[in-house]
Parts: C-alpha cells; sequence; structure tokens
C-alpha cells in the first residue's frame, strides 16, 4: 500500500482515486459513541493519547481507506492558548472570555507542553498506520479568531461588524494565531503527520470585500510554512463560492477542498490541474442507495482523469448509517 494521497498531490495521478472522509473518526459509529459516552469531557478525551489513537484508527479497522486523520480539535489552538473551551451537549463549543494579555504572552513551550498528548496521539497512530497516509490539521486563523471572539458557534449568533470593530485586536490575534498555528503544525509533522489539511469553517461568513484580510493573507503565511516543510498541505475555505479561484490563485495550497455548493464542473475548468478533494454533500448520504450511487458517481465521472481526492463537501454526519460509508466506498473502488 503505497501513500496514495501523496502520489494524487504532489505527482498528479489519476489512475486511482484515494478516498477519505471529513470527520471519519467519529459520532457515526457505534464504537466511539460507546468511548464518548464515558469520557464526557471532550477536551480531556483529545488529550488521552491512547483513547486519540484508539478513535483515530477505528474508522481504518472497518474500511478500506487511505488515510486516517488524527482525531482532535481545532479548538485545541485556544485552549492551548490559555482561552477556556469547553462543549456542551447539543449546543457546541463554548469558549470563555478573552485575556488579550494572557494570550499573547503564551509562551510556545508552555503551548506545547500544553497540547503534548495530541503530538503522542500522532505517534502512537503513526506506529500503527504502516504506510498510509496520516493527516494533521488546524483551524485557519479567520475560523479560529471568529470562535475566540463570538465564544460560540456562529451559527447561533454572528454579527461580523461586532468582531471586525477592533482592528488593533484582531490584527494582534491574527499575528498570535498564525504563529502558534504554524508551531502546532510543526510538532503534528514531527510526531508523524505527513499532509496538513486547514480548514477555514466560516471563510463564507466574510464580507467578499474583507476575503484578502481575514482568509487568503493569513493563510498563505501558514501554507509557505507548510510547502517550507516538504509536506503536502490541503485547503478548505469553506463556503466561498466563486472565489475559490481567487483563494487559489492568492494562497496557492498543494490541493483544494471543496464544498458541496461549489460546482465540480466549474472549479477542475478553472484550476487547471490543481488536486482537488470533496464535494459530495453529506446530505446524501441520508438518502437512498440509488441516490447516494447517482451522486457519487456524478463527481467520479467528473473527475476523471484528474488528480482528484474522493471526500464530502463537510464532515460525515452523526445519523449516517456506517453501510452507507461502506457502500460508497465499494463504489469508488469499483470504479473504472
Amino acid at each position: 500500500m503505497k501513500n496514495r494521497l501523496t502520489e494524487c498531490i504532489n505527482e498528479k495521478k489519476t489512475s486511482y482515486t484515494p478516498i477519505w472522509f471529513m470527520r471519519q473518526a467519529g459520532r457515526y459509529l457505534p464504537e466511539f459513541r460507546e468511548i464518548r459516552k464515558k469520557n464526557t469531557d471532550f477536551i480531556k478525551l483529545c488529550l488521552n493519547p491512547d483513547l486519540v489513537c484508539e478513535i483515530t484508527l477505528q474508522p481504518l479497522k472497518r474500511y478500506d481507506l487511505d488515510a486516517a486523520i488524527i482525531f482532535s480539535d481545532i479548538l485545541m489552538i485556544p485552549y492551548g492558548l490559555g482561552q477556556k473551551v469547553e462543549f456542551k451537549k447539543a449546543i457546541g463549543p463554548i469558549l470563555g472570555d478573552i485575556n488579550l494579555d494572557k494570550i499573547i504572552n503564551t509562551d510556545r513551550v508552555d503551548f506545547v507542553q500544553k497540547l503534548q498528548s495530541v503530538y503522542l496521539g500522532i505517534e502512537k497512530v503513526k506506529n500503527k498506520l504502516k504506510e498510509k497516509n496520516l493527516i494533521g490539521f488546524v483551524g485557519a486563523p479567520w475560523t479560529l479568531l471568529l470562535y475566540m471572539l463570538n465564544k460560540e458557534s456562529p451559527k447561533k449568533s454572528f454579527d461580523f461588524n461586532k468582531i471586525n470593530q477592533d482592528k488593533f485586536l484582531n490584527n494582534r490575534l491574527l499575528k498570535k494565531l498564525e504563529e502558534f498555528i504554524c508551531l502546532h503544525i510543526d510538532k503534528q509533522i514531527e510526531a508523524g503527520a505527513n499532509i496538513i489539511q486547514i480548514f477555514d469553517s466560516w471563510a463564507g461568513l466574510l464580507p467578499k470585500e474583507e476575503l484578502p484580510n481575514y482568509c487568503y493573507i493569513p493563510i498563505l503565511k501558514i501554507v509557505e510554512h507548510v510547502k517550507s516543510k516538504k509536506i503536502p498541505v490541503i485547503c478548505f475555505p469553506k463556503g466561498i463560492g466563486e472565489s475559490y479561484v481567487d483563494f487559489c490563485a492568492t494562497v496557492k495550497p498543494d490541493c483544494i477542498s471543496i464544498d458541496y455548493d461549489v460546482d465540480p464542473k466549474w472549479i477542475k475548468e478553472n484550476l487547471k490541474g490543481l488536486p482537488i478533494q470533496g464535494g459530495l454533500d453529506p446530505k446524501i448520504l441520508l438518502t437512498d442507495k440509488e441516490n447516494i450511487k447517482k451522486n457519487t458517481e456524478k463527481y467520479l465521472n467528473i473527475f476523471k482523469d484528474y488528480p482528484y481526492i474522493f471526500n464530502l463537501g463537510h464532515g460525515v454526519l452523526p445519523e449516517i448509517k456506517p453501510e452507507t460509508i461502506e457502500y460508497i466506498i465499494e463504489l469508488v473502488r469499483n470504479k473504472k
């Protein structure tokens, strides 16, 4: 077994379609739910190397996947910077008040020490993975800034003008986030991650004219840093629509992950050979087999003879049946 994702991204190989799923380790799997029942504190769970390893490998024990993605969370960075982070059932993440002095003065050694268990978890996974790819990941500066200032998911309440009113604060936080995102990436790579994905989950909430300031430029700095480590970097600026083309022209990731609102034909024509990942709407996995097959094959047909990694346009939903994931993997593997 070769590192299929790396081949697809670096060598632009098209003879094989690699497959993995965002949130493949998680809530839809009964074996994960068993662990979660006994471990109610989510942050503590993300800091338990043995359980991180077990959870990360659960989908690979069930399915013929080409990569593992480490079980963790983008909010481990605010946690490492000293902001209180907790996850409440049926509500999601709740963050404490910002203490700017504390965050700005966070020492790199202290940060690494606080997240050391994350890196130990990656080492444990790497030792068991053999030749498959191991994906490490981070949240993008804008998405992390948004959580840190909004103190909860913007699904419930979000006002860009409110977030944008203190530009001095935002710029100081963004600079700190860029530095510590790169540090978190370095430590994941040292521990064994050989691909990095950057999730800008809330990029779609930015006004178009603000995308360069909050999305493109901060991510560009991180992408350049990852490239300097000779590690492929995948970017996922979810929800930015036609701006995907500008994003790729500015940021120049090694691979771009598309969401389900992006027309796959359009993006293929406009990116001229840049490896593409994802696209399928996770909600389709809640429909019947025929519809799942039709939509899965749509992406496989459009990206035939193109460097493409099969994935969803966002994470696996908790309601999706494990057998559905199995069915999609079969469709991808059997596609000639």
